[in-house]
């Protein structure tokens, strides 16, 4: 149950902004740093930095949404 709740958040993320959930999956499932998913997605550790910390914020809210419609 939990991965189909992760599922349906990254999903909604992507909907929102594709690049943030893109580097959450090359950070969440394919082990990259975050200097490496910058490179990857040809961004500044600056602005990766910054996508990072909203797509965390962004998944945590998400997910406890997601869980409370169960």
């Amino acid at each position: 149950e939990a991965l189909l709740v992760l599922h349906e958040a990254l999903e909604n993320l992507a909907a929102l902004d594709a690049a943030k959930a893109e580097l959450v999956k090359l950070r969440f499932f394919t082990g990259l740093t975050l200097e490496e998913a910058a490179d990857v997605l040809g961004l500044s550790l600056a602005t990766a930095k910054r996508a990072w910390s909203f797509a965390q914020a962004w998944l945590f809210r998400e997910i406890k949404r997601l869980q409370e419609e169960v």
